[in-house]
């Protein structure tokens, strides 16, 4: 089963025929989301009284790379459902595990990139002058991130990575791997183009804290929306728009972003 099989029009299809399968794979679905729904409550607990803003400190290195993974299932299940229950729909008979090591294999990209993102806050907290410290140039750089998110939004490469993620029997079709392997591969090639879709945002969430709740929950929204909605460049846009402006706003006032830990404040800002 190749990308050069199938017509143009099935690999331009969208979301479609993902959302489909959802209907007949209801119980696979179901159990993401039940899975996503665990990942949530055990995150809470995990993180409470751990956020402390822009660059929260990210722990040792073993706590945060467990929270990370189960971060990334509870916020990635609920929108890659749909490819896993085209993708088991597709495999139906053939290869029963093939569906939870794709799964796995979506899991195991992400959590390379949670070590990748472990190593660099690591280096940068090396460096002399804390320079991520909310009183030097953290608030700079924290708008500086949250900005160069929503430029992210409307590159080519965006909308490469975002295609792939928005037109799962095209991805299928085009990275198609035989057996229970095969399904673990295609799983870590299909978090290698959902990373370069929605590392901006995972950017961002570090950016806004990545400790808090509030903003890992809202971060999971934008990613379900544009991988999701029908209308995708208004939901392109409207993201990049939401994100410019909490750069500006971190940068000018943050105290006016609601749910905003501010490093060091003595209150809380109102939520």
């Amino acid at each position: 089963m190749t990308a050069g099989s199938a017509p143009r029009s099935v690999l331009e299809d969208g979301p479609r025929p993902a959302l489909r399968a959802v209907r007949v794979r209801l119980g696979l679905v179901v159990v993401l989301f039940v899975l996503a729904g665990v990942g949530w409550w055990w995150t809470v607990g995990q993180m409470r009284g751990m956020d402390d803003g822009p660059w929260t400190a990210l722990g040792a290195f073993g706590w945060f790379v467990l929270v990370w993974l189960v971060m990334m299932a509870a916020m990635m299940f609920p929108s890659v459902a749909p490819t896993v229950a085209l993708y088991a729909r597709m495999t139906r008979g053939r290869a029963p595990l093939s569906s939870p090591l794709f799964t796995a294999g979506y899991l195991l990209t992400w959590t390379a990139a949670g070590v990748v993102a472990w190593l660099l806050a690591s280096g940068v907290g090396l460096l002399p002058g804390d320079p991520l410290a909310w009183d030097h140039s953290g608030r700079a750089v924290a708008a500086a991130a949250l900005v160069l998110a929503g430029a992210y939004q409307l590159t080519p490469w965006k909308n490469v990575c975002l295609s792939k993620c928005r037109s799962p029997l095209g991805f299928l079709f085009g990275s198609w791997r035989d057996g229970p392997v095969g399904g673990l591969r295609m799983g870590v090639r299909l978090g290698g183009w959902c990373l370069g879709c929605c590392w901006a945002l995972m950017l961002a969430l570090f950016a806004l804290g990545v400790m808090s709740v509030v903003w890992m929950a809202f971060v999971a929204a934008l990613i379900a929306i544009e991988k999701t909605v029908p209308w995708r460049w208004a939901a392109t846009y409207g993201i990049a728009a939401v994100l410019v402006v909490l750069g500006v706003l971190v940068l000018v006032a943050p105290t006016a972003v609601p749910g905003l830990t501010i490093p060091g404040a003595t209150t809380m800002p109102m939520m």
